[in-house]
């Protein structure tokens, strides 16, 4: 589904302030693959997300999706194909329209049809937009003409996760999407998460502080250092994995402890 060959970024290249944010990266990731990845911060992760939604083009290397080469598409056509999610809650909607009207936008601009982003909703589809957010179980399918900027940051965050899945993505980017909410919040959003993945069978990376989530959640582990991917574990050698060993491996691939307090102490 995705094929990452041989990507480099530097930023400011030439100045004291050059930063080679990713060195050559390659990545493949088959169909319904689920992988989350850990690393530092600096490490790269939010920079490769960036890379495959096309906030920036890379200096080198290609970037394929579902077969096709994307690596000089533009952001907002790469978006049809591509849902993501921010650490924090408040981007990915509008927070002074309403709930309806945000599930809209991201229904129609995720739609294959010719010019269906300048289309009306319908009533049947105002309907399957209350099914969806019924799902939630947060009562927003009776709250759909109330502004999104009213809603906690777990509802908008749950929100998010349903805009950016309504249409199934071609592949699913969680950028430490838990990380802003409280404990309880956060437990309920990941098991949405898990469970829309699953239904759909959605292609997903997903970065994460937590070590036990980064071995639990999916079907497969990467460890990011210095715009390197350092660790790929999968399968029968993932499953026996504990936390301790996944940072023996990091240490003897990256050749150095890490260091992210955040991480070890989850």
């Amino acid at each position: 589904m995705l094929t990452l060959k041989n990507i480099s970024k530097t930023f400011n290249p030439g100045t004291v302030n050059e930063k080679k944010a990713l060195n050559h990266v390659s990545l493949e990731l088959a169909d319904g693959d689920f992988a989350t990845i850990v690393g530092s911060n600096g490490a790269g992760k939010s920079t490769l997300f960036n890379a495959i939604t096309g906030s920036f083009y890379v200096d080198e290397g290609q970037i394929i999706l579902a077969g096709e080469d994307i690596t000089y598409r533009k952001e907002h056509i790469r978006s049809k194909e591509i849902g993501h999610l921010f650490q924090d809650p408040m981007k990915g909607s509008a927070p002074h329209m309403t709930i309806e009207e945000n599930m809209a936008l991201a229904y129609l601009r995720a739609s294959t049809a010719a010019h269906a982003f300048f289309s009306r909703i319908s009533g049947k589809e105002k309907q399957m937009f209350r099914e969806q957010l019924s799902q939630l179980d947060m009562g927003l399918e009776d709250r759909m003409r109330q502004p999104v900027g009213l809603l906690s940051g777990g509802q908008r965050q749950a929100l998010t996760l349903l805009m950016a899945t309504m249409v199934t993505p071609k592949i699913l980017l969680l950028d430490e999407h838990t990380a802003a909410l409280d404990p309880a919040t956060a437990e309920k959003v990941l098991g949405l998460t898990r469970k829309i993945i699953a239904q759909r069978k959605i292609t997903c990376l997903m970065v994460t502080h937590n070590m036990h989530q980064a071995l639990e959640l999916g079907n497969r582990t990467l460890m990011m250092d210095g715009g390197h991917i350092v660790l790929d574990v999968q399968g029968a050698e993932r499953e026996k994995m504990t936390v301790d060993d996944l940072l023996m491996e990091f240490k003897k691939q990256a050749g150095k402890q890490l260091d992210n307090d955040r991480i070890l102490l989850s």
